[in-house]
């Protein structure tokens, strides 16, 4: 009965065609519009930790979304209201901008995305962007020690049961 459940199983999936997919939002990003552009950025992994390599992804469109072919772009890395780092003013070919980062503090920094027009007007795109701190382990080692309490407690109350058979 199982092999045949499993069987038609594998034909409905086979036979029914995927129309829709969609690719996956990252988590630690954020886009902003100002004047002709839309700036988004986000962080690879999504939640970097403090003193490990992060890299930054950046696109740059304009209000009809086509990728901007050519701009110039500074960043301001502000935390907590202070600035500890910075990007000068560069030139990027094409609407993708990508580089490595190593955030120095666990929390929230401030990213403020400044682009430089054409006109030698500067637009400034601000975001927060978060880093993982210690005290986020902190959630993973209770999962795991509840799954492990859990299974613990099952084995329990059914293995008895099982070793009288």
């Amino acid at each position: 009965m199982m092999r045949q459940v499993a069987f038609l199983a594998l034909i409905v999936l086979v036979l029914c065609p995927i129309y829709d997919a969609h690719g996956h939002a990252l988590f630690n990003s954020a886009e902003s519009t100002i004047g002709n552009n839309r700036v988004q950025i986000a962080t690879d992994p999504e939640f970097p930790s403090a003193g490990q390599k992060a890299k930054i992804l950046m696109h740059v469109t304009d209000l009809e979304l086509n990728d901007v072919k050519e701009f110039v772009v500074g960043i301001r890395i502000f935390y907590d209201d202070v600035q500890v780092d910075g990007i000068p003013p560069q030139t990027v070919d094409g609407g993708y901008w990508s580089f490595d980062y190593t955030f120095g503090e666990p929390g929230n920094h401030v990213f403020r995305v400044d682009l430089y027009g054409d006109d030698g007007k500067v637009i400034t795109h601000t975001f927060n962007m978060s880093t993982q701190s210690p005290f986020g382990y902190i959630f993973i080692y209770v999962i795991a020690s509840g799954a492990i309490g859990a299974a613990i407690i099952f084995g329990y109350i059914y293995l008895p049961k099982r070793l009288k058979r």
